[in-house]
């Protein structure tokens, strides 16, 4: 299932272009209204989701970086080993690989993660995210209704492992 590595790199290649787009073109902490409780707000992340760890005092760079590889690892051999016709679920592991390495990269290069998507109400404001952030949700999101879904049974074959048609 090796070949749904190309969502992956299509989660990196949009990640990417999104955040070099808005490092050049605004200034940290700048916000621009999009929609009513939807703006674009540039922000440096040092931390993990919801900027866990932020204020740690460094170490947790290289904290999220091993953890990083470490899961993009997992997530290769959990791929190479996935049944064929596991379609979702390789779908869901891509979105999250390509998520990973997104937000991988920035670590690696700045130290930090760059976050621009704002959503709010009022005065609260949901934790800033990123395209690479958006694709990890996706995935999960996939994999928990993969496993819940119902599976097709088809003559002869396991139903355990007939989910999506070849």
């Amino acid at each position: 299932m090796l070949r749904w590595l190309w969502l992956s790199a299509l989660v990196i290649a949009l990640d990417q272009l999104t955040k070099r787009l808005i490092d050049a073109s605004m200034d940290v902490y700048q916000s621009i209204a999009l929609l009513p409780s939807f703006q674009l707000t540039y922000l440096r992340n040092q931390g993990a989701a919801f900027s866990f760890l932020a204020q740690a005092g460094g170490w947790q760079r290289w904290f999220f970086i091993a953890l990083a590889v470490a899961a993009s690892a997992f997530i290769c051999h959990w791929l190479y080993r996935l049944e064929r016709g596991r379609c979702w679920e390789a779908a869901a592991w891509a979105l999250i690989l390509g998520g990973a390495l997104g937000n991988l990269i920035d670590r690696i290069v700045y130290g930090y993660v760059i976050d621009f998507l704002d959503v709010y109400y009022g005065e609260w404001h949901w934790p800033a995210f990123n395209v690479a952030d958006s694709a990890i949700t996706v995935g999960v999101a996939l994999l928990l209704i993969d496993a819940v879904r119902p599976r097709r049974s088809v003559a002869g074959t396991d139903p355990e492992h007939t989910r999506d048609p070849p």
